[in-house]
């Protein structure tokens, strides 16, 4: 049975999160407040400075950084790419070591400097997804400019030892990029702690706007723009800025940063509920990603023998929202880049499976989608059949 909007249950806040009330509010009174180019010297021009200001000090103060060590940018995947894009190849230094299971904005930006010639080294994970020191040292080389390790893996959730991995890329004179879209308000992102040179943040994934970044640029780190023009943003981004989304972003941020701790004990207790339930009832299924060092929010699984496709479809027709992956590979047909990283048999492959839970999931919710995913899941492993078209298809 199909279920009304209203009665859904969200379980993809790794892909996008609802816009919080309080983030809306202040950017409704941007939006109605000052209109001028912050890069105008008149009245009305300073007063939109103010405001940007105002934002990027909020998103330094979370992060631990200073304001003029933040630059605003369009999400998450342009500040990956800035950051891996326009720190290569500065002096005699031109290779770029990334994680195998990065997302695609990382790895692409990669791929597209090795098509300009670049050195460009995939460091290996193992069975859990995790990043070791031996196997980074392993891929450094003399010449290595950067490495680019996401804090936490967006489809399986494992979280990396960021600051030891960072150690390891410094004692080779290589700068240091953690892409922390999926991590903040559920770790720790300090940036000295971390002991990063670059990181990256997107506002969609924390209750913020759409279409609004931010990049962290450890002071003294050499970055060539990727857009030319203007002056703005220290010289690293050109064009006049989103200030209503800096607001906004800033107010996500600070919320998000305020209650980590708290909010990744609950999500924790949620999640863990929810593996146990659907491990105890799909036998065939494998928790995908590390066992204890993971997000709280994400629970990914494969099942043996089931592809995703039709899994998504009936749970979509239950009223669970669910993704296979990373949101920016819907439609995608190919095995997942993650997935085939970790080494899991060829039968665990196709039926991929996260389930991401936010800050309004509740445990009625997470155990009912948990008899659903495995109602679903042992009847295709029992019995692969056609799945009808989805409703919405063409």
């Amino acid at each position: 049975m199909t279920l009304s909007t209203g009665d859904r249950i969200y379980l993809d806040h790794a892909a996008t999160t609802p816009l919080d009330p309080d983030v809306r509010r202040a950017m409704v009174e941007a939006l109605g407040g000052p209109f001028g180019n912050p890069s105008s010297v008149h009245a009305t021009g300073r007063r939109a400075r103010a405001a940007l200001d105002d934002a990027r000090r909020g998103v330094a103060h979370a992060l631990g950084a200073q304001a003029h060590e933040v630059v605003f940018t369009s999400g998450g995947t342009e500040a990956n790419n800035l950051a891996i894009a326009g720190s290569a190849g500065h002096g005699s230094r031109g290779h770029v070591a990334v994680g195998a299971i990065e997302h695609h904005a990382v790895l692409r930006t990669a791929w597209a400097l090795r098509d300009r010639g670049h050195a460009v080294s995939e460091i290996p994970v193992d069975g859990h997804g995790c990043v070791t020191p031996d196997a980074l040292a392993a891929q450094l080389r003399p010449d290595t400019a950067l490495v680019s390790i996401a804090l936490a893996n967006n489809e399986i959730g494992t979280v990396q030892d960021i600051p030891a991995l960072a150690r390891v890329a410094h004692d080779a004179g290589a700068l240091f990029h953690t892409d922390a879209v999926q991590a903040v308000g559920q770790l720790d992102i300090n940036v000295d702690r971390l002991g990063v040179d670059l990181l990256s943040l997107s506002g969609h994934k924390i209750h913020g706007p759409k279409g609004i970044g931010a990049l962290y640029v450890r002071d003294g780190v050499d970055l060539e723009p990727l857009a030319w023009g203007g002056a703005q943003e220290m010289g690293r981004r050109a064009g006049t800025e989103d200030v209503p989304g800096a607001v906004g972003l800033a107010h996500a941020v600070t919320a998000a940063c305020a209650t980590w701790r708290q909010q990744g004990v609950r999500l924790a207790a949620l999640s863990g509920a929810l593996i146990d339930a659907i491990l105890a009832a799909a036998p065939h299924a494998r928790l995908t990603g590390h066992p204890t060092s993971r997000l709280p929010s994400i629970a990914s699984f494969a099942f043996a023998d089931v592809d995703a496709e039709p899994l998504l479809i009936n749970l979509d027709l239950e009223g669970i929202d669910a993704s296979s992956g990373a949101a920016c590979e819907a439609g995608s047909i190919e095995p997942s880049h993650v997935i085939e990283a970790l080494g899991l048999p060829p039968a665990f492959r196709r039926g991929p499976l996260r389930l991401s839970l936010g800050r309004d999931t509740t445990r009625d919710q997470v155990l009912r989608a948990a008899k659903l995913v495995a109602r679903h899941a042992n009847r295709l492993h029992a019995a692969p059949e056609p799945v009808a078209a989805h409703p919405g298809a063409r």
